[in-house]
C-alpha cells in the first residue's frame, strides 16, 4: 500500500478491540501478565538484559514504559518518516530535550544552525551552557569545510557530539543543507572517538515535504503538535530513526517520565489520518498567499522556501525539498508598530502561536516566541521587528488573502 494508506491501519487489528475499526483509548495504568515467567521476560528486554529475538513482541508492562494508544502511534510515525522506529513525548521540547540529553555529556560539542526555534534556542544557551556542554551555531552561508576549519582552529574537532539543525530555520525559512551537514558528520567520524549524532527539527516540512533520513540524518524531531496535529488541540512531540538510536532516547524518556498519555496518543493517531490531505490543501493556499504577498508596497521581504533571489537557496530547495510548505514570513515597513498594527487588523486570521494548524495562525517571532533571542542576534539573523511569521491554514485561500489585504491597511 502506498503510505497514505497504510497509516489508517498500521499498527491496529480490529479483532483486539470487540471489532472496533478505531483503537479505542487504554488508560490502564499497569498490565497483567499470562504468568510470571512472561512478566520477568518482559523486564529483561525492557531494561536491555537480554536481546529482543526478531520476531518476538515485548508484552505491554507499564504505561510509564509502552501503552497501546503509543505504540499505535509510534508505528504510524515511523512508517510517515520510513524508518525503523519512532518515541513520542508530551511536547516537542521533550523530544528535543530528551534527544541531546541522551547524548550530550560535560565537555561535548553541540553544532546547532541558527536561527532556531526560540525554546530550543533558550534549552541550548540557559540549560545546556549550565551542565558544562560547549556550544556552537552554524549559520546558513557556511559550508561544512568552513565549519570544520573553524572548529580545528578552536581545538573543537575531535570533541563535536552532536549537530543539530532545524530547516527550514523558525522564523525565517532559511534552508541549511542537509547534504553538505551529512558529510560534516562523517568527516567529524573520523576524527572523532565517539559517535557523532545528526539530528534534523523537521517540524516545518516533514514528513511530506522533507525526508532527513534520506541526507544521513540520525534522528528526526517533531513538534506534533504543528503540523502532524494539526487542530490546535493538544501538545505533543515524536522522535524517529533507526531502532538503535530510537530505543536509546526511549531509555531516558522511560526514568524522566515524558512519555506521551493515552489520549493525546489516540487524538495524534486520528489527526494522522488526514494529514496528506490537510498539509497538501496548507502547502496549496501558501504558494497563493505568497504571490499576492511578494506585490503588496508595505511589505519590504517575503519568505518562503525555495522561491529566494539566492542561488544557493534554491539549489538546495530542489535538492531537498518536495514541496515549500506552509510557512511565510513577511517584513512590513515600519517596524513594530508597523507589524503591531497588521497583527491587531486581522479578522479570520487568529493572532496565536504555533504553527501548522488548520486554522491560519499569525504572530511577531522577535517579541513572543524568539523574545528570549538576544536583539543583536536576532537582527543579524534578519528576524527584525517588522517580521511576521504566518501559518497558513486550510480556509480558502482567497478569504485567506483578504483579511491579509485588509490588514495590510491598517499600517499608517
Amino acid at each position: 500500500m502506498k503510505i497514505e494508506s497504510h497509516v489508517l491501519s498500521k499498527g491496529y487489528n480490529p479483532e483486539w478491540s470487540e471489532g472496533s475499526v478505531k483503537s479505542p483509548i487504554f488508560m490502564s495504568s499497569t498490565f497483567v501478565f499470562r504468568n510470571a515467567q512472561e512478566g520477568k521476560r518482559f523486564f529483561e528486554i525492557a531494561y536491555g538484559k537480554v536481546t529482543q529475538e526478531p520476531t518476538e513482541q515485548l508484552g505491554l508492562i507499564y504505561s510509564r514504559l509502552n501503552n497501546p494508544n503509543m505504540q499505535i502511534l509510534e508505528e504510524r510515525l515511523a512508517l510517515l518518516e520510513e524508518t525503523e522506529d519512532a518515541a513520542v513525548f508530551e511536547s516537542g521540547m521533550a523530544a528535543i530535550s530528551t534527544v541531546m540529553l541522551t547524548h550530550l555529556r560535560p565537555g561535548d560539542v553541540l553544532l546547532f544552525s541558527n536561527p532556531i526555534y526560540g525554546g530550543t534556542h533558550h534549552f541550548i544557551h540557559h540549560f545546556l551552557t549550565s551542565i558544562g556542554v560547549i556550544v556552537r551555531s552554524i549559520g546558513v552561508l557556511e559550508t561544512s569545510d568552513e565549519i570544520m576549519k573553524t572548529l580545528r582552529e578552536e581545538g573543537l574537532s575531535d570533541k563535536v557530539k552532536m549537530i543539530y539543525v532545524e530547516t527550514p530555520a523558525n522564523p525565517t525559512n532559511t534552508l541549511f543543507d542537509l547534504a553538505d551537514l551529512g558529510r560534516l558528520k562523517d568527516v567529524l567520524q573520523r576524527e572523532c572517538e565517539h559517535p557523532v549524532f545528526y539530528v534534523v527539527d523537521n517540524t516545518y516540512l516533514g514528513p511530506i515535504w522533507q525526508k532527513p533520513m534520506v541526507f544521513g540524518a540520525d534522528l528526526v524531531c517533531y513538534s506534533a503538535t504543528k503540523f502532524l496535529n494539526g487542530h490546535s488541540d493538544i501538545i505533543a512531540g515524536a522522535v524517529m530513526g533507526k531502532t538503535e538510536h530510537v530505543s536509546a532516547v526511549k531509555g531516558l524518556r522511560t526514568f524522566l517520565g515524558s512519555m506521551m498519555s493515552p489520549h493525546t496518543a489516540w487524538v495524534l493517531t486520528r489527526s494522522l489520518e488526514t494529514l496528506y490531505l490537510r498539509m497538501n490543501r496548507q502547502g496549496e493556499n501558501a504558494f497563493k498567499v505568497y504571490e499576492f504577498l511578494k506585490g503588496q508596497p508595505q511589505i519590504s521581504r517575503v519568505l518562503f522556501p525555495g522561491q529566494s533571489d539566492d542561488a544557493r537557496q534554491r539549489r538546495i530547495y530542489a535538492e531537498q525539498c518536495l514541496g515549500a510548505g506552509a510557512m511565510i514570513s513577511f517584513e512590513v515597513r515600519g517596524g513594530e508598530k508597523a507589524a503591531f498594527a497588521v497583527l491587531d487588523a486581522l479578522k479570520m486570521i487568529k493572532l496565536a502561536v504555533s504553527l501548522g494548524s488548520n486554522e491560519s495562525l499569525a504572530q511577531h517571532p522577535f517579541t513572543m516566541t524568539h523574545a528570549d533571542v538576544p536583539d543583536d542576534e536576532k537582527n543579524n539573523l534578519g528576524l527584525t521587528e517588522g517580521l511576521i511569521r504566518l501559518s497558513v491554514g486550510i480556509e480558502h485561500p482567497d478569504d485567506i488573502i483578504e483579511d491579509l489585504r485588509q490588514a495590510l491597511e491598517a499600517i499608517v
